[in-house]
């Protein structure tokens, strides 16, 4: 995973953090995150630990936005937190470095080189992030649970083709991302097992149906 602090020393992130005047945050596992994130500007960095973004349907069934993990960057417009059914709950013990947007903007901080490296990593992490979000709809535009799960496996395969992919999440993170009941998934699972289309083991996902181009 791409870092915001690439290609800067220990020395030049501490100027950095001196310049942004940065604030560090601790949570532990299962407490929410930034409750507050909604109504502040603010871009945020998650320095160990992990998290989720969660959006709350009316119903209280929970869809994943987002997981979160070390060098992760989100923040209220980069991420669309800013709505009261949206919450980020940590998946662990975690730190979060919190930047004030507005500091971002100073232009007298662009007459520092290591400020400028920063700028672009996180644009370039931005952009990213933008590319997963078109690739999340994409899915979600499915409207069965299998065109779901076979459009996901296909963007998986096109980022690096191979005939077996290997889950970032759980099978019930999956459901999560897919925005799918997960009993129902699972059950399209086997029937996708029973069809010879793909076999399942563990995160591992072997693309049987891709398995001709490999021969």
């Amino acid at each position: 995973m791409r870092s915001p602090f690439d290609n800067l020393s220990k020395l030049q992130i501490n100027k950095l953090f001196d310049l942004l005047g940065v604030h560090l945050y601790r949570y532990n596992k299962s407490e929410e995150v930034l409750p507050t994130i909604k109504n502040e500007n603010i871009v945020c960095i998650v320095m160990e630990g992990s998290a989720q973004i969660l959006y709350i349907e009316y119903n209280g069934n929970e869809i994943l936005v987002e997981n979160l993990y070390k060098d992760s960057v989100f923040g209220t417009n980069i991420s669309g937190t800013n709505y009261d059914n949206c919450e980020i709950v940590a998946k662990s013990e975690m730190e979060v470095l919190v930047i004030d947007y507005n500091k971002l903007l100073d232009s007298r901080n662009l007459n520092h080189p290591y400020f400028n490296t920063f700028l672009r990593n996180l644009f370039d992490i931005t952009s990213m992030k933008f590319k997963e979000r078109n690739k999340r709809i994409r899915i979600l535009e499915k409207k069965q649970i299998r065109e779901k799960l076979l459009e996901y496996f296909e963007i998986e395969y096109n980022s690096n083709p191979s005939k077996a992919i290997y889950l970032p999440f759980s099978l019930k993170e999956l459901a999560d991302y897919i925005a799918v009941n997960r009993s129902a998934m699972f059950r399209e699972l086997q029937r996708l097992k029973n069809d010879k289309l793909i076999e399942v083991n563990g995160r591992k996902i072997t693309l049987l149906y891709k398995q001709s181009l490999f021969n």
